[in-house]
């Protein structure tokens, strides 16, 4: 029996590193192993990986001795980074920057990075429609993973750029759920006008970064969008108050006001959905619906991860 693949894991405790590691241990092809890298390994999360079967690891992305130690041995890596945890944009490309110089001095031979757009190709700094943030950015969570790309590029790692979107999980997990409106109403509020918002669940990326290394090394060099429905404001509405069972209001704001909204980051996500609305076309067309089900059959629309979900999505 061949041995099995070695894919590293950054982020096996959250959500897209997670849910590649429970894809990877469930697979009945055995073709590969899931080698856990996280920087507790004494974690809750952590321990649960253990026991269902992955090798867990420490690894601080800000620390490229540590992932070199994380990749060696290995044939593939999943990267990924949290711009939410620090807000910085520079932190998370140099983060970006020691997962590609730790891949290529560990001779990898697939790689997937998990980036976005980087929107300054559409809006440059001097452009008026949206603000231009921390000096150099226009939506800092989205520019500073798509600068990073040509990091892998450059130093000849062989990736494959996995273009995730909006998940689902942020309507339980990030606040994003369903509020009171000023009429009393339940409403989800986004800045998208009529335009569609790619989504997915959180849980299918990881299925789809599997089908990624699956695919092998046809799909080295390639940029992959990936979405499991691709809906308007009110389309979400309709399904959350079906799912619910009480009635969710669509409730559309101007950017400027959405950025406002005080917490932290609501300038980042305005200027986010701002870009998602403007542009798109071209947005929604990157996130193939029928090649991501292609990559794992088992990709759930919205109806069908609500009928798992929806009783924990808070309702406030």
């Amino acid at each position: 029996m061949p041995e099995k693949k070695v894919i590293a894991v950054i982020g096996a405790t959250g959500l897209q590193g997670g849910g590649l590691l429970r894809a990877i241990l469930s697979d009945t092809t055995d073709e590969f192993a899931a080698r856990a890298v996280t920087r507790n390994v004494t974690s809750d999360k952590a321990k649960e990986l253990s026991k269902l079967g992955a090798v867990v690891v420490v690894a601080d992305l800000d620390d490229l001795e540590s992932l070199k130690r994380a990749f060696n041995g290995a044939y593939g890596a999943f990267c990924v980074t949290n711009f939410w945890e620090h807000f910085s944009p520079e932190k998370e490309f140099a983060q970006a920057t020691h997962l590609a110089e730790a891949a290529k001095q560990a001779g990898l031979q697939h790689v997937i990075w998990s980036t976005l757009e980087d929107t300054r190709r559409w809006v440059p700094l001097n452009d008026a429609r949206m603000p231009t943030l921390m000096g150099k950015y226009k939506v800092p969570h989205f520019d500073a993973k798509g600068e990073a790309d040509q990091v892998f590029r450059d130093l000849g790692v062989p990736t494959t750029f996995l273009l995730t979107c909006f998940y689902w999980d942020n309507l339980i997990y990030f606040g994003m759920g369903p509020k009171k409106a000023p009429d009393g109403n339940l409403a989800i509020t986004f800045p998208m006008g009529d335009k569609k918002l790619p989504g997915i669940a959180a849980e299918d990326i990881g299925k789809c970064a599997l089908g990624i290394f699956k695919r092998g090394l046809e799909l080295i060099g390639k940029t992959i969008g990936i979405a499991g429905e691709h809906l308007t404001g009110m389309e979400m509405a309709a399904k959350l108050s079906t799912a619910l069972g009480r009635d969710v209001r669509y409730q559309d704001v101007p950017p400027e006001v959405f950025r406002k909204f005080g917490f932290a980051g609501a300038d980042d996500l305005g200027n986010m959905f701002q870009f998602k609305r403007d542009f798109e076309a071209d947005y929604v067309g990157a996130r193939d619906l029928d090649y991501a089900r292609s990559l794992n059959p088992e990709l759930q629309d919205f109806d069908t991860w609500l009928t798992a979900n929806a009783s924990k999505i808070p309702v406030e």
